[in-house]
């Protein structure tokens, strides 16, 4: 069997792509663009890890994600030696491809996919005899799982024909194909990666906001008053995110086919892609809500700091009245 090793981590091209390809998601022919991702091939290479030949594709999305599709045979996946020398290429891919500085803060996505070319006598019957070590495969586990945790990890499946079935789990999946046609699945299962690793980034990038905005006006003791050129700034910064966000949202909104939708729908779910773009949103109203707050407030202390003005110049003007006052009313008395 072969195994497809997926890798995601945050890349940015920094404005100079080159064309964006067509990606392709649908078992036939498409009809339309099933998907708004532009996709930009960074080119192929085998690398030998462990004694195995691993070829290697490397693809960037949107400008903002590196996908890497690594793929290895493997005699007998199931076995438990097997699993230590595949944690160990897989461990060996991730540090020489993903950086060091997204290694160190967890700030990327790899995903484990067995590729079957056929079982007997059926998919759903070779899953029911293998459940145990397929269940134990996906989730990179020696120890025998309980039963109901089984069932759970091997729950969630699209069926495209008699012969043909994908299961889906959020740390693995398995694609049964006689024909060996894997290339649409394994390209559902990276926009799903991608979408999860997206949502990531853009929650990241608000908690860094948060951070500053609560070190810059609320932390400190003697808190610096607030410019215009902060708050501009900090809005600028919530305005990229919510376009980000925006466009994280509606890339995937063109689904073509039955199977395709299908099988979305499942990789949607167990990667729990809803609850982060629920959690991003929510922290985008947050956002909003403390910029309006802040900008509220900045222009309360200007007007204040305006009234102020105003009354030290009423005052000194007062001053100098009284000045003059006094200085005519001594020149009367020395005449």
């Amino acid at each position: 069997m072969q195994i497809c090793y997926l890798i995601a981590f945050p890349d940015s091209d920094e404005g100079k792509a080159p064309a964006p390809e067509q990606l392709k998601v649908l078992k036939d022919a498409p009809y339309f663009q099933p998907v708004d991702i532009d996709l930009v091939s960074l080119g192929e290479e085998t690398v030998l890890i462990e004694g195995y030949a691993v070829s290697v594709n490397r693809q960037r999305y949107d400008g903002h994600v590196q996908m890497i599709e690594c793929r290895f045979d493997l005699a007998d996946p199931f076995a438990s030696s097997v699993l230590q020398l595949r944690m160990k290429i897989q461990s060996a891919l991730q540090s020489k491809y993903i950086p060091q500085i997204h290694r160190q803060s967890g700030l990327f996505e790899d995903y484990a996919i067995l590729l079957v070319p056929g079982t007997k006598p059926t998919p759903e019957k070779w899953i029911e005899k293998n459940a145990a070590s397929l269940a134990k495969f996906i989730r990179s586990q020696r120890e025998t799982l309980d039963p109901a945790e089984i069932n759970e990890i091997l729950i969630s499946r699209a069926q495209y024909s008699a012969r043909e079935l994908t299961l889906v789990d959020w740390e693995g999946a398995v694609i049964i194909a006689p024909s060996e046609d894997y290339a649409s699945d394994i390209a559902l299962l990276k926009i799903g990666n991608y979408q999860l690793l997206r949502y990531r980034m853009l929650d990241e990038s608000i908690e860094a906001m948060l951070d500053t905005i609560n070190e810059t006006f609320f932390q400190k003791r003697r808190r610096p008053s607030a410019t215009r050129g902060m708050i501009r700034q900090i809005a600028e910064h919530r305005i990229e995110v919510m376009l980000n966000f925006e466009r994280a949202e509606q890339n995937l909104l063109l689904i073509g086919d039955w199977y395709t939708a299908k099988l979305y729908d499942v990789i949607h779910g167990e990667l729990y892609l809803k609850a982060w773009k629920q959690n991003v949103k929510d922290k985008l109203d947050n956002l909003e809500t403390i910029v309006e707050t802040i900008k509220d407030n900045f222009a309360t202390s200007w007007e204040g700091l305006m009234e102020r003005a105003e009354l030290v110049g009423w005052v000194v003007l007062l001053i100098g009245y009284i000045y003059l006052f006094i200085v005519q009313d001594l020149a009367k008395v020395g005449n």
